[in-house]
């Protein structure tokens, strides 16, 4: 029986460290946006248009100081895995999963964050018509987005399952 060098056994650990922690930060992510999207927002759509838009601004505000970098150490995080999975049967489901997070940031960027940032100058009380036509399209981008995390997080945690305990 050959003897782990000690320098495999760390490779091993760090690999597992960095894959639980993406796994983390992806559940977390998935898990949060599908349920603004199955709960919180059904919610607020029984509001008066004036009580709604004041409410999405506010989550807007929120959601805008922790977002950012919450996707984008998702992404990271999956780069790391995939790095360290290369050669590996891990790699196409995990490849597949942070071209997942990837779309997912790029249809936000150029889909969500305009919309919102429009919503964040609308009048409460004068916007309203505004406010029901930009949010059609926010949440058809927003559905999008939430399949992409929920997409993306099956891929991870398939590329995980794939992964071998070498003993």
């Amino acid at each position: 029986m050959r003897k782990k060098s000690p320098g495999k056994v760390i490779t091993r650990m760090a690999l597992k460290i960095v894959r639980f922690v993406n796994l983390l930060l992806a559940g977390l992510l998935a898990g949060n946006e599908f349920g603004t999207w199955a709960a919180v927002h059904p919610a607020l759509e029984k509001l008066s248009p004036s009580e709604r838009i004041r409410a999405e601004q506010e989550l807007t505000r929120r959601y805008a100081a922790m977002m950012p970098f919450w996707m984008l150490s998702v992404i990271a995080s999956s780069l790391a895995v995939l790095a360290s999975s290369r050669k590996t049967s891990s790699f196409l489901p995990t490849l597949l999963g942070t071209v997942c997070f990837v779309a997912m940031l790029v249809s936000t960027i150029f889909g969500n964050v305009p919309i919102n940032n429009r919503v964040l100058e609308l009048s409460p009380e004068e916007d309203s018509e505004e406010f029901v036509r930009l949010r059609k399209r926010w949440d058809m981008l927003y559905a999008f987005r939430v399949f992409m995390n929920v997409t993306g997080l099956g891929f991870l945690a398939a590329g995980a399952l794939r992964e071998r305990s070498h003993r």
